[in-house]
């Protein structure tokens, strides 16, 4: 009841005074459970602690819902055995407590007696199953205690940021022998609750600790379990028991089975290629959230469970050979949510696509401009994209016919307020000044540099973006073709072979043999050798031979580290391999690259980087890619250097896998005329065979197999169902 609501400070609440995240560690091992709107972040032994982590917590859009959550036995500290994350929502934590610890055994030689299991599953809540065997060989008096509380802090002020005011937070309320209750009221006045329920009572329930004594005899067992809910509402649920975990268990297994059963499956003669893929495909469904009624997939955890236009848009284009729903999805919520007026604050503007939408209280207090913000220079024309990209997979006519008003729009917006002074490039400025300053997908404060490290005065024009822009109207163009719209086709076919020869005089620089970066505030060339130009092989701007030039350029020495293509060439004295946007390694941007190069011709050449990338997924933590990496060259490591606060899972990371297999297998898809193209395939060198089946185009279902055979590699029809399909495969 609200009424009962006892008021506290914080300190009595989560038992320290203030978060403090600029010292704290990150946690290399951390166990991550994912599913819709939730999420945990727990250390190997499934704990959250010490309290206020900065790396761990339970978390409900963008709301730290436990900050601490600690086991603790007779004997303890337990001795960690093992950690496994099997599932996305799944995790299993095995300790031991040693005989000496309990009086039983002998100093010089204590052996493990009484052993904990966790289970741990986060479906609509986390829930928790205890079990505690002993084997001494005699009866034990035992205990374990649970002790939680929560901050309640927003996502960003875990990550770091000071904020002036909290709201009131309320002291634990005991509502039954079996349920406890967090509370606290937000400075927007929301009441938000965290609500632990147990099997059964506990021995002892008291603020913020449970207990349980109990007498346990030799090889026998205590099991009891519990149930942690995040509430954003005045009162809790009716109080009811906790589903058994195995319920649980067994759902949320038929939801992964599902989403399996609609995903095309991707089999080898490489076991640890598979569990790479396997692992991909479940870490990609536990990113689907529910937001606002619609489901659409976020970015990554812990930092961006949420909506990312830009990052949505590219898991989605990534996917398609995957799952095209990803992308139906995409087109559909960022549609419904596209930009009507002109609004500094966020970056709206008629047209404009979504770039990011927060849900915690910072946001909802208006106290960062994130709910939504708009600030991205990318998201529309990669919208644009992927609405054709998704009709050449799909042949979805409808959806097309459904989604041209916001197609028609989204260009406006391009010629109308992307263009801010007139000279036929798109550029960004920040409207607000708490805006971002860079507002491409490197949209770090110094992710757009000189070489020297300057920062460039606004608005600026990245190259990267000039090429989306291109691709945008040319496929627009197919698209207004198709659909009966032969003048606006004809228009925009102009348009975007106007913009493609400008991209090329104007950014290219000979003597680096690669594109600038972007332009400057005064129509200045950044000289910095960058990934950026990389995107333009994916949208299709360059020559055939600075495509050639590119490749090189990206397989050398100063671009590529063994593990990966940096984003920025190390010959430039702004360099950084620790850094987050100058010198690291992220997977997506090399997907891109990858494929870029592949639709040139040059697929061999990428084989290293795909063979690197697979290797850093498969010496990772839960064999994933994470959102990036240090850019180091590769040495005597087993893996690359982990950059501090990289997301794990994160979508596009785990999305470049199947864009890097699109690239080597040559998939380009026609399905409007019910053709599928295989051109020059290439299986990278751990991979003597590949097996795809039930890869969707259009309304059909085709399996295939490629063999490596040397240094060719062949490809064949295993079957086929639904609408007929013509192969056509063109082998180098």
């Amino acid at each position: 009841m609200i009424s009962d609501l006892v008021p506290i400070s914080m300190t009595e609440a989560v038992g320290y005074g203030a978060i403090d995240c600029a010292h704290e560690t990150p946690i290399e091992d951390a166990l991550v459970l994912k599913n819709n709107r939730l999420f945990a972040a727990l250390d190997s032994h499934g704990m959250i602690r010490p309290p206020g982590h900065c790396a761990l917590g339970y978390f409900q859009d963008d709301t730290r819902m436990l900050s601490h959550y600690a086991l603790r036995a007779r004997g303890g500290p337990a001795s960690l055995l093992s950690a496994q994350v099997p599932r996305s929502y799944l995790a299993q934590i095995d300790t031991a407590v040693k005989d000496v610890s309990l009086g039983q055994g002998n100093e010089w030689d204590p052996i493990n007696a009484i052993h904990i299991r966790r289970e741990l599953l986060l479906s609509d809540r986390l829930t928790e199953r205890l079990t505690v065997t002993n084997y001494i060989r005699q009866p034990l008096d035992y205990w374990c205690e649970l002790v939680v509380a929560s901050d309640f802090a927003d996502i960003f002020e875990v990550r770091g940021w000071q904020r002036t005011t909290r709201g009131q937070f309320y002291a634990p309320r005991q509502l039954d022998p079996c349920t406890l209750v967090l509370a606290y009221r937000g400075v927007d006045g929301r009441l938000i609750q965290t609500v632990i329920r147990f099997r059964s009572p506990p021995t002892k329930l008291s603020a913020g600790c449970a207990r349980w004594e109990f007498q346990i005899g030799p090889n026998e067992n205590f099991v009891t379990e519990w149930e942690v809910m995040a509430e954003s509402r005045t009162a809790p649920r009716p109080v009811q028991p906790p589903l058994p975990l195995e319920d649980e268990r067994s759902s949320m297994d038929k939801v992964y089975d599902t989403w399996r059963s609609h995903c095309t499956r991707w089999s080898s003669d490489d076991d640890q290629f598979a569990a790479v893929l396997d692992r991909a495909v479940d870490d990609l469904r536990s990113l689907y959230s529910e937001v606002d009624g619609d489901d659409v997939i976020t970015a990554g955890i812990p930092w961006y469970s949420t909506v990312f236009g830009r990052d949505s848009l590219i898991t989605s284009l990534q996917l398609l050979p995957l799952n095209p729903g990803v992308a139906r999805d995409t087109l559909r919520y960022l549609a419904q949510r596209q930009g009507t007026k002109v609004d500094p604050a966020t970056g709206e503007a008629p047209g404009k696509m979504l770039h990011e939408l927060r849900r915690g209280e910072m946001a909802r207090a208006g106290e960062i401009p994130f709910a939504p913000s708009y600030e991205t220079v990318d998201a529309t024309p990669l919208w644009l994209v992927l609405l054709h990209e998704t009709w050449r997979w799909t042949g979805d006519h409808e959806l097309v016919r459904q989604l041209l008003p916001n197609a028609d729009r989204a260009l406006q917006w391009i010629d109308q307020y992307g263009d801010l002074d007139g000279d036929g490039f798109v550029e960004y400025s920040r409207t607000s000044k708490h805006g971002l300053v860079n507002q491409g997908w490197k949209d770090s404060g110094n992710g757009v540099p000189f070489p020297d490290g300057t920062l460039p005065e606004p608005p600026i024009a990245l190259v990267e973006v000039q090429g989306y822009i291109y691709d945008a109207k040319r496929r627009m163009s197919e698209l207004y073709q198709a659909f009966g719209r032969t003048d606006d086709a004809a228009r925009l076919r102009q348009e975007a072979n106007k913009l493609c020869e400008a991209i090329r005089n104007t950014f290219w620089l000979e003597d680096l043999g690669t594109f600038a970066l972007a332009l400057d505030g005064k129509k200045r060339p950044l000289p910095t050798a960058t990934t950026n130009a990389g995107h333009l092989l994916w949208s299709r701007v360059p020559t055939p031979e600075q495509a050639a030039k590119l490749a090189r350029s990206f397989t050398g020495k100063d671009f590529f580290s063994g593990w990966g293509i940096r984003t920025l060439s190390a010959v430039h004295p702004v360099y950084n391999p620790m850094s987050y946007h100058d010198g690291s390694v992220w997977p997506h941007d090399n997907g891109i690259v990858i494929l870029g190069l592949s639709l040139y011709g040059h697929t061999k050449a990428t084989l290293p980087v795909i063979r690197a990338l697979h290797e850093a997924a498969l010496h990772s933590n839960n064999q994933r890619l994470p959102e990036l990496f240090c850019g180091m060259n590769r040495s005597i490591g087993a893996r690359p250097v982990l950059y501090p606060v990289s997301c794990s899972p994160q979508a596009w990371a785990s999305g470049s896998l199947f864009m890097m297999m699109q690239a080597a297998l040559g998939l380009l898809p026609e399905a409007p005329g019910r053709v599928l193209h295989i051109r020059n395939p290439v299986l990278p060198d751990f991979l003597d065979q590949l097996t795809v089946t039930g890869l969707r185009v259009g309304k059909t279902r085709v399996a295939l197999q490629f063999r490596r055979h040397g240094d060719r590699t062949l490809a064949n029809l295993l079957g086929m169902e639904g609408d007929p399909l013509q192969l056509r495969i063109e082998l180098g």
